[in-house]
């Protein structure tokens, strides 16, 4: 080769050389992550030790992750990794230590962002959970609700914000409240939530209304570990629940229709008005539990759907479609878009000279919207609509549609507009299950393109039916599977039961959905303003009742598994361990696998804990004693809402032992004429203790006197009193070790050395869990549900009204019981 044929030949081979560089500049991804494989393997062909290798190869797979840009997942979870760490402190931190503490760490990792490594990465990290942290701290503080200290009946009046009809044919009002008297309450909340089960005429959204009522605080947690409803309450502004006595009032509105307040709260309220009355049309079209179904779909107005019908729902494993989630909105969209296309498909000279698939993108992007709006706002529906939103919008601008960039955008926004929905089952549960679907729609997607297939140009009409078929069976199949699979975790932590038959009930419900209900559902609800509805709802509600059939077909199998509370550290190690397996795309994501396997160990560890010997509710009103076979309790019948989370949670045994009451003979049953009980004399009290000392020569069992008192005696010799007339607290101190009394006692403790859980005790510990001793020491140790939190939403149960103050310190003896587990 000459000299002039050496010059061609590498000016040649530096064209292909800048040709490969701008190819590679277009695949990014695709170029540094050969070039880390080519750099790792190189290096680790001179590491020496086994930690070097291994060190080389988690660096390398960082990297290719790095340039495949899956870092920007990560950014939402340690979001919501700080909002749960701040919710999960015993008491708030001071905002302006946090604030400097997080713009110093946020400086920091700026200052090193040029500088990959280690160092840089726990920077960026704890910049985002600082960041959380704050959006945790801004949402509590802007909240601010105030939530009723004690239970009070009162006459209040107040306008009302939302209606919704229950599986009884009774009204739920949520009210603003304007005033309360006799009495008025001094620290009254902003917002209640009220039932009506009297017959009258619903007063509309807007409207004032009056009436006596009961008010109580919103329930704290059944047990240690349980769900607070008083921190969904706090965040949704609700004060107080409860119930009015007798059918409520409408009153005029002293407030002209022009002036009646800000256009957004006007719009609301319309909007509302709006949700209830499609609601109400469904439900009355329909009928029954399938109307109050399908209305829950379209709206997600629940209540109306039986606690029968619920409860299989929940056993079967098709709870899921009661709500507003991924499902629906993806049907509806995908129904309406398929529509539009195929209808324009019609007009061949339209669709060629218009983007006829941008066009119906956009149509459903609008159709979406509307879905949201009458649905209520709820976080599934929120999650499922900014989901389905991106998805629309990645279509107009030409871009994947289904993507993990997609969920991690929709986990961003719900985040910063509302941090609690993290610590929620709904927020937590949608996004596993959408991830998790995402997630393996990836995989197959590149484990698919990456081989050869086998392609018929032209296969007969049966083979393309047979496999239509096929993909549509295995698809319900997998989707269910792994829909099921990834919020098991869930389902375990807050439920306690994971549901065995999910699988069949999702295979022959899932058609029903898809081919009638949703498409009848959408075509109704476009009709409904001409009035054209009925038939296609009628439809509707067919397939509403075949799906509560398979329900309850399903759930008659006994499919529902009651696993127990975990360990509190079940859900934060099981999360990480599947957050790493479905972010990461290299074999790093293995790395998740033995954060699983440490969850299941917890899982299988915690079967093995120590049940609790005695359980009281926050309120006195239910008090069981556990053995090793049976459960007694102050109620005759093992029911009730708080007995159903007592028996998922500890589990209890399956063997309930009623309370024996005893004959209603004595004058201390009796009641004046004015409906009050009349005091009782030195006599009753003394023929009380008499009772209640017979009481404790049975083992195991509560014996009663109605309204009055429960005794029993533990296995091991300690002695249980519950008191529901404050009058004999003295008394009961005196023959029993244990006193619980479920009103204000006179005295915070009993000379007679006895532990007194009272009223005001019971308040700031919530329910207690005891685990019981003999008659010389008869509490070893207790947890308290709410003892050393001391919250915004917890600091209603230390105010006392009288005082017009906050009061933390509990009784010594209270304090000793509980020290061990602080």
């Amino acid at each position: 080769m000459n000299t002039q044929d050496e010059k061609q030949h590498f000016r040649g081979a530096e064209a292909s050389f800048a040709a490969q560089a701008e190819l590679d500049e277009l695949l990014l991804p695709l170029h540094v992550s050969r070039g880390v494989i080519a750099v790792e393997r190189l290096e680790m062909r001179t590491a020496s030790t086994w930690y070097s290798r291994s060190r080389l190869w988690v660096v390398g797979r960082i990297q290719e992750e790095i340039a495949y840009r899956q870092d920007f997942l990560f950014v939402p979870v340690f979001i919501a990794a700080g909002v749960a760490l701040w919710f999960g402190l015993p008491v708030t931190p001071s905002r302006w230590f946090l604030l400097a503490l997080v713009l110093g760490v946020a400086s920091l990792a700026v200052g090193f962002r040029h500088r990959p490594g280690l160092t840089t990465a726990i920077l960026k990290a704890a910049a985002l959970l600082g960041l959380g942290m704050l959006l945790a701290d801004w949402e509590a503080r802007r909240a601010g609700t105030i939530i009723l200290d004690t239970p009070v009946t009162t006459t209040i009046v107040g306008t009302v914000e939302r209606r919704e009809l229950d599986a009884l044919g009774n009204w739920r009002y949520l009210v603003a409240l304007s005033s309360t008297s006799e009495p008025k309450i001094a620290r009254a909340p902003q917002t209640v939530s009220l039932v009506s089960r009297s017959s009258h005429d619903a007063i509309p959204i807007g409207g004032a209304i009056t009436g006596k009522a009961r008010l109580s605080p919103p329930s704290g947690p059944a047990l240690p570990g349980l769900n607070d409803f008083a921190f969904a309450a706090y965040f949704n502004g609700i004060g107080a629940t409860g119930y009015f006595y007798g059918p409520p009032k409408a009153m005029p509105s002293k407030v002209e229709e022009g002036n009646a307040g800000f256009w957004l709260e006007q719009a609301d309220s319309w909007l509302y008005t709006l949700r209830s009355g499609i609601a109400q049309r469904i439900r009355h079209i329909i009928g029954g539990d399938a109307g109050a179904f399908a209305a829950s779909i379209v709206t997600d107005e629940r209540r109306a759907i039986s606690g029968e019908t619920m409860e299989a729902l929940r056993v079967s494993g098709l709870a899921h479609i009661v709500a507003i989630s991924g499902l629906n909105m993806a049907l509806a969209a995908g129904i309406f878009f398929i529509g539009m296309r195929s209808a324009f498909s019609l007009f061949p000279g339209f669709s060629q000279r218009r983007p006829v698939k941008k066009i119906s993108a956009f149509a459903a992007l609008l159709m979406t919207l509307c879905y949201y709006l009458i649905s209520g706002f709820a976080v599934s529906a929120e999650r499922a609509w900014l989901m389905m939103s991106i998805m629309l919008i990645a279509v107009l601008v030409d871009k994947p549609s289904i993507s993990l960039r997609n969920v991690a955008l929709s986990a961003l926004v719900i985040i910063v507009l509302s941090p609690h929905e993290v610590m929620g089952p709904s927020f937590q549960m949608s996004f596993a299950a959408t991830l998790a679907l995402v997630s393996s729609y990836s995989f197959w997607s590149r484990w698919r393109g990456e081989r050869e297939r086998f392609v018929m140009a032209r296969p007969p009409l049966w083979l393309s039916l047979a496999s239509k078929a096929g993909t549509l069976v295995a698809g319900v199949i997998v989707t269910s599977l792994i829909g099921g699979i990834s919020t098991a975790i869930y389902s375990i932590e807050h439920f306690h039961r994971i549901t065995t038959y999910g699988l069949a009930a999702n295979l022959a419900a899932m058609p029903v959905m898809s081919l009638v209900v949703m498409p009848f559902a959408l075509i109704g609800m476009l009709l409904m303003p001409f009035g054209l509805d009925a038939p296609f709802l009628k439809i509707m509600g067919y397939g509403m009742a075949v799906v509560i059939d398979i329900a309850k077909t399903v759930s008659s199998w006994g499919g529902d598994e009651t696993i127990g509370r975990q360990n509190g550290w079940f859900l934060a190690i099981s999360t990480s361990g599947f957050l790493l397996i479905a972010l990461l795309r290299t074999r790093l994501a293995l790395i998740g696998l033995p954060f699983i396997a440490a969850g299941f160990a917890m899982l299988v560890i915690e079967q093995g804990r120590s049940r609790p010997d005695l359980l009281i509710y926050e309120d006195g009103s239910l008090v069981a004693l556990l053995t090793k076979d049976a459960v007694a309790t102050t109620k005759q019948r093992a029911s009730g809402f708080v007995y159903e989370q007592w028996a998922r949670a500890v589990p209890l045994p399956d063997l309930h032992i009623p309370a024996n009451m005893l004959a209603t003979t004595r004058s201390s049953d009796e009641k004046e004429a004015d409906g009050k009980r009349p005091r009782l004399s030195d006599q009753d009290k003394i023929r009380a203790a008499e009772e209640m000392q017979a009481a404790f020569t049975k083992a195991d069992v509560f014996t009663c006197r109605k309204d009055s008192w429960c005794a029993a005696r533990s296995q091991e010799g300690a002695t249980i009193a519950v008191i529901f007339d404050s009058t004999l607290t003295a008394m009961a101190c005196d023959v029993a070790k244990i006193v619980v009394t479920t009103r204000r006692a006179p005295f915070s403790e009993c000379h007679s050395g006895a532990i007194l859980f009272s009223q005001d005790v019971l308040r700031r510990t919530g329910s207690l869990e005891l685990w019981l001793g003999d008659d010389a020491r008869p509490v070893i140790h207790a947890n308290a549900a709410m003892e050393g939190s001391h919250r915004a939403w917890t600091m209603h149960r230390a105010y006392e009204w009288r005082s017009d103050r906050y009061e933390t310190t509990l009784p010594l003896p209270i304090e000793r019981i509980l020290s061990p587990n602080r």
